[in-house]
């Protein structure tokens, strides 16, 4: 027995030797980072609709006013579900294998930056405004902010 367990002593610092040696290596290095920029930047489009009788306000031009404000927050909504998506939660309630209640939720979260109006205007009783997202200055503003990048080289020491 005392035999066995001599012979393994060694073995068992050696293995954890070349562990330990081979960690060390890991943590010494010098990375050189390389930014990528993308082939192509396309350009998203947003339109937003809001009635304007409908607006609280005492007269016509602040009922005008809140639907320009309300259709720009609606094409603001639009750009943001087209950039992130929307988010969907379903419910349904059923009794006696019949369906007596369902509910539908919709939620759109997120950052619009470097979006322009293009066009506010009335349609009839109703304000659209028209918004423009442009990929490439969305980039640069994320290149600004974030600085994204890859792996360009990697030295060992």
């Amino acid at each position: 027995m005392k035999n066995i367990s001599s012979r393994l002593v060694p073995s068992i610092a050696i293995l954890f030797t070349l562990v330990i040696s081979g960690c060390g290596t890991l943590l010494d290095k010098h990375v050189v980072w390389e930014y990528e920029e993308p082939k192509n930047y396309p350009i998203i489009r947003a339109i937003g609709y809001a009635p304007i009788n409908a607006q609280p306000g005492d007269s016509a031009e602040i009922k005008s006013i809140m639907a320009m404000r309300a259709s720009k927050l609606d094409a603001y909504r639009e750009l943001t579900e087209q950039v992130y998506g929307q988010q969907i939660q379903g419910q349904t309630e059923m009794k006696n294998l019949v369906s007596s209640d369902d509910k539908l939720r919709s939620k759109v979260s997120g950052v619009i930056r470097g979006a322009r109006i293009v066009k506010v205007y009335p349609v009839g009783d109703t304000y659209a405004t028209e918004l423009e997202l442009d990929m490439k200055l969305v980039y640069e503003l994320y290149r600004i902010n974030t600085r994204s990048r890859t792996i360009k080289k990697v030295d060992y020491y």
